[in-house]
């Protein structure tokens, strides 16, 4: 399975379980945090996005889709 795909669930499994809630950490601390590249993590930010999950909001970062 591809990196990103991995982060993706491993966020979409904090989401869900209530652990990760309010403001996601940034892409850069992401990848620091799960030794990725910053593009590998705004890949799996993205595709929560796009599921709904979290929310974008410009100049502020993700956010947790209430």
């Amino acid at each position: 399975m591809p990196l990103h795909e991995q982060l993706t669930a491993i966020l979409r499994e904090q989401i869900r379980s209530g652990e990760l809630a309010g403001r996601l950490p940034s892409g850069k601390t992401l990848a620091q945090q799960y030794e990725v590249s910053h593009r590998t993590s705004e890949r799996a930010l993205a595709t929560l996005r796009d599921e709904g999950l979290v929310v974008a909001v410009i100049g502020k970062g993700y956010y947790v889709a209430r």
